[in-house]
């Protein structure tokens, strides 16, 4: 058996297994909740959950903030999976491990995917705290996680990332966070392999790109996800100023105190988005406002 064929299998039967445990799940959405973000799934209904390891060949998060559980929740008609924690490439896993919820979301029928980090703010008006929406990225992980042999279930060979993260689904989160009365700022992210940060040499060449912020994660289940043909919305936790930017050195449980500053509002954006989502999708309306 070859590796792309072992990788299939392995989904093939990831996705069998969670259809046999939750019958009927048909999810249109899924959430990757990002450092110590998991936690917002406890504002929604939900209807199930399980620890990721019951699942066949799901990989486990060896990081602090990633708690590794999977939970089915509900917004009106809305389905959604919400993955609290994901596995970094530099855990020590394979690109291919990286993105492999990705692919048993798309083989499950998800339609869109939302993904989330807690980010290093480069931009000077990025402060700790700031939710920043994704517009574009800066793959500077040294690896794809499209290299290697292509199975044709996974959508194109070569796919088109020019609207990698949806304009509609961008626009959809901007006017919710301005209803609730903050500014969803946008930008563009560089995704690094980490797990060090960033020098302040670094950070300077990555603001001389055009990168407004940094993570170590995202950028590959993004990849995976537009070649599937979801449609993606990625949103960043501002949670510290990026290496030589701020006043001091980094740390991850500095993270986690600044992830803890925007969670209600991050919590408040995924409740409003998710609600118009249901509305259009109970109007035959698609999540980017076109006719189905």
């Amino acid at each position: 058996m070859s590796k792309m064929e072992r990788l299939q299998k392995n989904v093939n039967e990831a996705v069998d297994f969670l259809n046999a445990k939750w019958p009927g799940l048909h999810a249109s959405v899924a959430v990757i909740l990002g450092s110590w973000l998991g936690q917002a799934v406890e504002t929604f209904h939900t209807v199930k959950a399980l620890h990721v390891l019951e699942i066949p060949h799901w990989p486990k998060s060896t990081v602090q903030g990633h708690e590794g559980r999977l939970v089915f929740a509900q917004v009106n008609h809305l389905k959604i999976l919400f993955l609290q924690g994901r596995v970094h490439y530099y855990e020590g896993y394979s690109i291919q491990e990286v993105v492999f919820p990705v692919r048993v979301f798309a083989q499950l029928g998800v339609k869109m995917l939302i993904l989330t980090n807690a980010a290093g703010g480069i931009r000077k008006d990025l402060k700790p705290g700031d939710l920043m929406c994704i517009t574009d990225h800066l793959n500077l992980m040294g690896t794809n996680p499209l290299i290697g042999p292509h199975h044709p279930s996974w959508g194109e060979r070569f796919p088109d990332l020019s609207n990698a993260y949806s304009s509609g689904l961008i626009d959809l989160a901007e006017k919710e966070a301005k209803a609730l009365g903050f500014r969803l700022k946008k930008g563009i992210l560089a995704a690094v392999c980490g797990p060090s940060y960033e020098t302040k040499a670094e950070v300077q060449m990555l603001k001389r790109l055009g990168a407004d912020a940094v993570c170590m994660s995202t950028v590959p289940e993004v990849i995976v996800a537009n070649q599937m043909g979801m449609e993606v919305l990625g949103i960043s936790c501002i949670a510290n100023r990026a290496t030589g930017l701020g006043t001091g050195p980094l740390s991850h449980e500095e993270v986690r105190e600044k992830v803890h500053l925007a969670m209600h509002r991050f919590g408040q954006l995924l409740h409003a988005v998710f609600s118009k989502i249901s509305m259009r999708l109970e109007s035959d309306i698609s999540p980017c406002g076109c006719g189905t």
